[in-house]
């Protein structure tokens, strides 16, 4: 398995009638790193997805999309108005209305996206929630954001009974967020906390990489010393300590959901060495890494803990 493949992963999960009567479902959801100079948008979507930049496309269904890295262009009605998208910024497709977008070719960028259909969000695009404004919206960087978008795309992964239902719930936690964060936009986005939670997002999409808690700081253009006082007041952590808790939440994940050996899932997150990654787990769990593993798969086959 490639590592960026984990984080890079796209999801068409089935809704059955029961699914729709719920009155909310979801259709497509992923992440995508398009690096700079990469052809836009990648090869393997489905037919009904896939789309000419150039040419633009129009959706029969509701989209979110998110983007936490680079920059580029949106494009949308039939004015053809266009704005710029900087990571921050949150932009939602409507059904049967013109769009495109692109990353600029310089910069790409990383993407998140939703999308879904129902007559729960079509009620509320008729009550005039979102249709007296353009669709794009300044939320700032928001780790909680982006976890939604994670966690989305892992239950589309299972399929298990009532998925739909959940990633319901999880479509209107989004769209609740970004109503909220657009409106208080001006009281909130104040330059520090932006800065912590770009290091957030940073960190986060960087588990897998060697990275230390000074080179997000470089990445941020600011003193190391600084952005640790502010990080740790900010946050109750400290850079050091929230990207040790990245590493170990991943470990968790890695241990119940793949196969992967002990070892390479300790190289693969880029620890010391095993019998370090080891000791570590084990304190902070009280488990070694294979008695997590034999517990969190036990737990899944008890009906009783489901």
């Amino acid at each position: 398995m490639n590592d960026n493949d984990i984080r890079n992963d796209v999801r068409y999960p089935i809704s059955t009638e029961e699914d729709e009567l719920w009155g909310l479902s979801v259709t497509s959801v992923g992440s995508q790193t398009i690096s700079a100079d990469e052809s836009y948008p990648p090869q393997g979507h489905p037919q009904g997805y896939y789309f000419d930049a150039d040419r633009g496309r129009v959706l029969s269904e509701y989209q979110l999309l998110y983007i936490t890295n680079g920059e580029g262009i949106f494009t949308y009605g039939e004015g053809r108005e266009s704005q710029l998208i900087t990571e921050g910024k949150m932009f939602f497709l409507f059904p049967g209305v013109w769009h495109t977008y692109r990353p600029f070719a310089n910069c790409g960028w990383k993407e998140y996206w939703i999308g879904f259909k129902g007559a729960m969000i079509d009620r509320i695009v008729e009550e005039g929630f979102f249709l007296n404004q353009a669709p794009v919206f300044s939320i700032g960087l928001n780790e909680r954001i982006v976890d939604l978008y994670l966690k989305a795309i892992d239950i589309a992964g299972e399929e298990r009974s009532g998925f739909q239902q959940a990633l319901s719930g999880i479509v209107m936690h989004m769209l609740g967020l970004m109503y909220y964060r657009h409106r208080t936009r001006d009281f909130v986005d104040e330059e520090v906390i932006g800065k912590i939670n770009k290091a957030k997002i940073i960190m986060r999409e960087s588990v897998y990489e060697n990275l230390s808690a000074k080179d997000v700081a470089d990445r941020l253009h600011l003193g190391y010393s600084g952005f640790r006082k502010a990080f740790k007041e900010f946050t109750g952590t400290s850079p050091a300590q929230y990207m040790q808790e990245l590493k170990l939440n991943e470990a968790k994940l890695l241990l119940t959901t793949t196969s992967r050996p002990v070892k390479e899932i300790s190289y693969c997150l880029k620890y010391e060495n095993p019998e370090y990654f080891s000791i570590f787990f084990k304190k902070r769990t009280s488990k070694t890494p294979l008695e997590y593993r034999n517990f969190g798969r036990r737990d899944k086959k008890d009906p009783s803990r489901e």
